[in-house]
């Protein structure tokens, strides 16, 4: 069983903001497998299917960004899954362009709160992730005005791309490699350079 969890804050006045890429992506995976994600369990809103042949649950911690790490570590010990093998995280990062994805099998928070949060938790940064660009935050902006901000028109255009990306790299992290989605996704953004 695999746990895809896409980070981001609840509630109306967040939704379409940069800091909820990562539930963007749970949503466009939720509808296009038809898994309904609206049953509250682990501090979080979760759906249980399949993708890519694979049980799957799908998760948006309930828990706002800073403290997603307690709805994370809730969620692997009630399903006894192995975060290095099962758990994938989906999240924003402003250190890429919109819509630009970067995959990782581990690393640091890199900054990212949300991140910060769940390596705490787990104890260690060796899970899989998918980081959805949305751009540099502008000299002089606040950071958390920036993330908790909405996209411009021409950055939505771009993010489709980037939340379409991201679920295909899903279901190849799924289907079982991890090496096959970082080949296909980080290759393309060295090539573009």
């Amino acid at each position: 069983m695999f746990i895809i969890a896409g980070l981001g804050n609840p509630t109306k006045q967040y939704e379409g903001t940069r800091h909820n890429a990562g539930f963007e992506v749970i949503d466009r995976l939720s509808e296009k497998y038809n898994i309904d994600v609206t049953t509250k369990k682990h501090r979080a809103l979760i759906g249980k299917g399949v993708i890519a042949g694979q049980k799957v649950i799908l998760a948006k911690p309930q828990t706002y960004m800073n403290l997603s790490g307690e709805s994370i570590r809730s969620l692997l010990d009630y399903y006894k899954i192995d975060e290095e093998q099962e758990l994938l995280i989906i999240y924003d990062d402003i250190s890429l362009n919109p819509g630009q994805i970067r995959i990782r099998a581990k690393g640091s928070a890199g900054g990212h709160n949300g991140i910060k949060n769940i390596i705490a938790h787990l104890g260690s940064q060796v899970f899989p992730r998918i980081k959805v660009g949305v751009g540099e935050k502008p000299r002089g902006r606040d950071l958390a005005d920036y993330v908790l901000g909405h996209f411009s028109k021409e950055e939505k255009v771009l993010m489709e791309e980037g939340y379409d990306n991201a679920v295909h790299a899903a279901e190849m992290i799924v289907s079982g490699s991890v090496e096959a989605a970082m080949n296909e996704y980080n290759r393309k953004k060295k090539e573009e350079k």
